[in-house]
């Protein structure tokens, strides 16, 4: 739960994220504990047997016959020229410590899965789909420990309120224990590599959720900078990465977002190279009428070593997301009468001392610029009074998780 905020200016704003939030609950693990992983040395590729990848057509075969009737739309690497490119995008370098734990997201028929495995990674795979759950099984049961398959739905992790749970939603707390994940500082290195397609039709609601528990290091931020990994549309991207004045796809998201993360484009590909869970085959290209949509684009999101410094902490955090919210509801709309709707005459001053033209437009601030002037709200004595609950509570029902 949010703290007391030192600007009682923004206090509301915190009190309003803060009910967003529900304490989480623990439950019963779901496996009994494993060694930990990621501790060993990678051993290299060619000193062990290499996996068959199915070809394209059997691959296809595999998922449409283990379809379920009315499937939440799922996508999958069928091609092998595609997943050695994958991999190669993940590759980093030599580690200078403990190899990361690479947690695959819905492998599906795990074409993905056996490049990696040839490559020497270990990897845990997290499938939610029964069906596939047989195949992956038993080709765990062949690798002595290099492969740990989880039936679990990464997406589902840390739902809000408490009660009973069964897989595969689950909470983050009990697999990374089951798993023998253990938790990082901040600064350290990455401690785990998450890969996978985000849901198309929870996309954008992924991404909050994922930047608000980033900003409050809960869920699986717990452990550390956490690295993802992950396939999304091609508008998203552009979203993610907008620049200041680009105002059809300069949003709050893309503040929040590259405020918090170095984010890297791995690799693009047209969406007809992958293949879908859907019956007619068809490729369920989301429509996008303002942003390009032809790829679906392999992003790296590493949270920022010092994100957590100067003025922004965890406790308030929230706070400053609500307020890049409200900022760039209206990205035309000037950010000084932003600033006086909080606290009345006090915008002018604050701008000035922060060197920010009087007259800029919300849409046109840089992501650095908005964290420093959350910065300055947080120590400002002119921001005493709260202008912000009414609107906070007004908007609070449109913040997507």
């Amino acid at each position: 739960m949010l703290g007391a905020l030192q600007s009682p200016g923004l206090a509301a704003l915190g009190v309003a994220a803060a009910a967003l939030r529900p304490l989480l609950c623990g439950l019963p693990g779901c496996r009994a504990p494993r060694r930990g992983l990621g501790q060993e040395p990678r051993q290299h590729p060619d000193s062990r047997l290499q996996l068959r990848l199915p070809e394209a057509a059997e691959a296809a075969r595999m998922v449409l016959e283990r379809a379920r009737p009315s499937p939440p739309l799922r996508r999958f690497i069928a091609c092998p020229d595609l997943a050695r490119a994958v991999h190669a995008s993940l590759e980093c370098g030599p580690a200078r410590g403990p190899e990361p734990v690479v947690l695959e997201c819905e492998p599906g028929p795990g074409f993905l899965t056996r490049t990696l495995l040839n490559a020497g990674a270990r990897v845990v795979a997290l499938e939610s789909d029964r069906a596939f759950l047989p195949d992956l099984q038993s080709l765990e049961n062949s690798l002595h420990g290099q492969l740990e398959v989880v039936y679990c739905d990464f997406f589902r992790l840390d739902p809000l309120g408490c009660g009973s749970m069964k897989p595969p939603a689950m909470y983050s707390e009990k697999l990374f224990e089951n798993l023998g994940i253990l938790a990082v500082p901040w600064t350290a290195d990455v401690p785990v590599k998450i890969i996978g397609f985000l849901p198309q039709k929870k996309e954008r609601n992924t991404l909050w959720k994922l930047i608000f528990v980033m900003y409050e290091r809960s869920s699986i931020y717990r452990y550390g900078r956490i690295e993802l990994n992950m396939f999304v549309s091609e508008k998203e991207y552009k979203v993610l990465t907008a620049k200041p004045g680009e105002l059809r796809s300069y949003q709050a998201l893309s503040v929040l977002w590259q405020t918090a993360c170095e984010i890297q484009l791995l690799h693009m590909e047209p969406w007809s190279s992958f293949l879908t869970n859907s019956k007619t085959r068809g490729l369920a290209i989301p429509k996008s009428m303002l942003l390009p949509n032809d790829h679906l684009c392999l992003v790296r999101m590493t949270p920022r070593r010092n994100l957590f410094t100067g003025g922004m902490t965890t406790t308030n955090s929230s706070t400053f997301i609500l307020m890049v919210k409200q900022c760039l509801a209206k990205r035309k709309s000037k950010l000084i009468d932003r600033l006086n709707s909080w606290s009345p005459g006090s915008g002018s001053k604050l701008l000035r001392d922060l060197e920010i033209p009087e007259n800029i437009i919300t849409g046109n601030l840089y992501p650095e610029e908005y964290r420093r002037l959350f910065e300055a709200m947080e120590h400002s004595k002119e921001f005493s009074q709260s202008w912000l609950y009414d609107e906070v509570l007004e908007n609070n029902r449109n913040i997507n998780f």
